[in-house]
């Protein structure tokens, strides 16, 4: 019986500006079913634009099949375009996702795997903005998501630094100047991919 596995989040995870195979957690499925491991394709509760706010609102009538075996969280990047502060309301938008992944995950933190957000600061997209402002803000927003998912148990995976070498790297961009290329979501597969697969191995929990 394949492994279920649930990705929630924004256009990062639905792979916005690549092809539907090239999305990472389509990628890491599928380097696991080679790896023996029988995981399903990814459920994906995400949309290029959301929120923290409106990820949760999806969840409130999004047709759901708890629980997961794996389910990942990578949210936030709107908040930050948008311009919310990563203040104290945040937190709780954040946190009360992360509540929700866990539940999804049979109230089993260690089944949760919260990835960081991008920079995407160095990207062409971000010509003429203040970079400098843009990565600082990202880093206290993902601050707030790390300290969060280690308090509650759950795996976290830093891909910002990743995202970083784009400065230097035009290839781990995609052609749409903003969201990474297939190249850069494999480099997320690499890191992800002993995460997820020590997740799955974990016999589920006995009620």
């Amino acid at each position: 019986m394949h492994r279920s596995f649930l990705a929630l989040g924004d256009s990062y995870t639905i792979g916005e500006a690549v092809e539907p195979a090239e999305g990472w957690p389509v990628r890491l499925a599928a380097r696991l079913r080679a790896r023996g491991i029988p995981v399903a394709d990814p459920e994906i509760i995400a949309r290029t634009g959301w929120t923290t706010a409106e990820l949760a609102a999806a969840l409130e009538t999004a047709t759901l099949r708890p629980p997961y075996r794996l389910v990942t969280l990578l949210i936030g990047v709107n908040d930050q375009y948008r311009g919310l502060p990563p203040d104290d309301a945040y937190r709780r938008r954040f946190q009360a996702l992360l509540d929700r992944a866990i539940d999804l995950a049979g109230d089993d933190p260690a089944r949760v795997l919260v990835l960081s957000i991008p920079d995407w600061s160095v990207t062409p997209f971000a010509a003429g903005r203040d970079r400098l402002r843009v990565a600082a803000e990202i880093d206290a927003f993902n601050a707030i998501n790390e300290a969060a998912a280690r308090a509650a148990g759950a795996a976290w995976l830093d891909v910002t630094p990743i995202s970083r070498e784009a400065a230097r790297d035009p290839a781990l961009i995609a052609p749409d100047g903003l969201h990474p290329s297939a190249a850069m979501y494999e480099r997320w597969v690499e890191r992800a991919r002993p995460l997820a697969e020590a997740i799955l191995r974990r016999a589920p929990a006995q009620p």
